[in-house]
Order: C-alpha cells, then sequence, then structure tokens
C-alpha cells in the first residue's frame, strides 16, 4: 500500500464510517474500483481505532456523564435519571452485534470479497433510509426510550455488519421508526458505535497479532490511523449539525446512485 492510498482509504473510512452510506461498502468498492489492492490486517485494525478514537473525543463531555450517571444507578439500583438509561440502552443495544458478529463472523468476512453484494446492499440502506424517513413520527426524544427500543436499534446494528449496509444509516433508521426525534436517534446511534467499534477494533488487532506484522509500513498505517481520526471528527460534527435541521433524503439517493452504478459496473466486468 502506497501513502496516497492509506491517505485516501483513512479519509473514506473517518467519512463514511458516521455518514449513513456504509464505510464497510466503501472499503470494498473504492480499491475495486481504482485497482488497489485491499488493505492489510494491520491498517484495517488502525483504521479502527482511529474512528473510536474520533468519536472518543467527539462525545468525551457525554460518554463521562454517561460514565457517571452509570455507576450512579448501579449504586443506587435506580433508573430516574436519563442518562443512566441512554448508558444502560447503550449496553442492550450492543448486544446483538457482538453475539452475531462473533458467532457468523467468518460468513460477515466473506461477503467482503463481493462487490455486488455490496452494491445490493448499498441499493438496501438506501430503501432504509427512505422508509424511515417516511414512516418515523419523530415524536419521541432519547429519554422517552425504552429497553426494547435500544434493542430494536441493536438489531438494526447487528444487520450492519453486512458490507453496504450502514451502521450510523441503519440505527438511525430504526430509531426514526420508534418514533424517536432525528436529533436524539442520531446521538443514540453514534454513542452505539463506540462499543461496536471498540469490538471491531480488538477483533481485528487480534486477528493482526496471530498473523504477525512482518512487512508493514509504519508510515502507511500511520497516515490512514491520523486520516481516519481527522476526517472521522470531522464527519461527526457536520453530522450532527446537518441532521438537526436535514432530512436523511441526500444519503438515501446518494446510496442508491452508487449502488446502482456498482451494481452495473460488476456486471459489465463480469
Amino acid at each position: 500500500m502506497t501513502p496516497l492510498e492509506a491517505l485516501v482509504l483513512g479519509i473514506v473510512q473517518g467519512v463514511t464510517e458516521f455518514i449513513p452510506i456504509s464505510s464497510s461498502g466503501h472499503l470494498v468498492l473504492v480499491p475495486w474500483l481504482l485497482g488497489w489492492s485491499e488493505p492489510g490486517l494491520a491498517y484495517s485494525a488502525l483504521l479502527h481505532w482511529g474512528t473510536l478514537l474520533a468519536v472518543l473525543a467527539f462525545f468525551r463531555r457525554d460518554l463521562y456523564r454517561l460514565l457517571i450517571a452509570w455507576f450512579t444507578s448501579l449504586r443506587d439500583r435506580s433508573l430516574e435519571d436519563p442518562e443512566a438509561r441512554i448508558a444502560w440502552w447503550i449496553i442492550i443495544g450492543s448486544i446483538p452485534a457482538g453475539v452475531i458478529g462473533l458467532t457468523f463472523q467468518d460468513f460477515f468476512e466473506s461477503l467482503f470479497n463481493s462487490p455486488r453484494i455490496v452494491a445490493c446492499f448499498l441499493l438496501f440502506t438506501g430503501l432504509i433510509l427512505t422508509i424511515s424517513e417516511r414512516l418515523g413520527t419523530q415524536s419521541q426524544s432519547a429519554d422517552d426510550m425504552q429497553w426494547y427500543d435500544a434493542l430494536l436499534v441493536g438489531l438494526a446494528q447487528a444487520a450492519a455488519i453486512t458490507p453496504g449496509i450502514s451502521r450510523s444509516g441503519a440505527t438511525i433508521g430504526a430509531g426514526l421508526l420508534r418514533g424517536i426525534q432525528r436529533a436524539s436517534a442520531t446521538r443514540f446511534s453514534l454513542l452505539l458505535m463506540v462499543p461496536a467499534i471498540f469490538g471491531a477494533g480488538i477483533l481485528s488487532s487480534l486477528d493482526l497479532a496471530r498473523e504477525g506484522m512482518l512487512g508493514s509500513e509504519w508510515l502507511v498505517l500511520m497516515i490512514g490511523f491520523i486520516s481516519a481520526t481527522i476526517s472521522g471528527y470531522l464527519a461527526i460534527r457536520w453530522l450532527v449539525n446537518y441532521l438537526t435541521r436535514h432530512p436523511l433524503t441526500v444519503f438515501a439517493i446518494y446510496c442508491v446512485t452508487v449502488g446502482f452504478s456498482a451494481l452495473l459496473l460488476s456486471v459489465f466486468r463480469g
């Protein structure tokens, strides 16, 4: 991998991890379209840690309050504090992705070899975003969420392990369909990513430890890590501001356009 490839893919990962257009799908399609080799384990692991650092940096105050509220709820055995409930809902919402991801890890990894499958699931992401905007009532805030709402959003996140299905798109869409306001659904979706990205980083690092880092270039790795972190942070800040005033429509159009174009190209390429 060249430094330019590391920079481009790092930016792609950082931006598409949080904006609802599927990072996993783009990390399959971009190298495929440009004729680049697939990123190695070391690079993939550092991309995960880079995007994790981005979301931790952006939500550092929120996460601190949630952590304090969670420990307080354990001590007092109470869920009166809305922040404590959100903390528990994040834990509950993280369970499906953890269980399904670990159980079917090999199956999901095999899907990364098919740009055509990725293109189909990008079309599906566009459909999810469109339906959720049309049917979501947006009548509740995150404080009104119940444990079963968190579980359903978590199931949507588990489905997004599939390359081409956007994690943020699936979880924000599920939140909208549960009647949660878009801004609240976005915040919960991004906070729910913290355990998921951490878990993905751990799995990538374990795979890396088993295979070793022989031949890895530290310059390339650092370029990917830094570019993913910076672009990820900027993407979160932009998305949070954008979705307070605008619907998901532009992302749905993008996913359908890219998915359809990639599907046609995969047919012609054979």
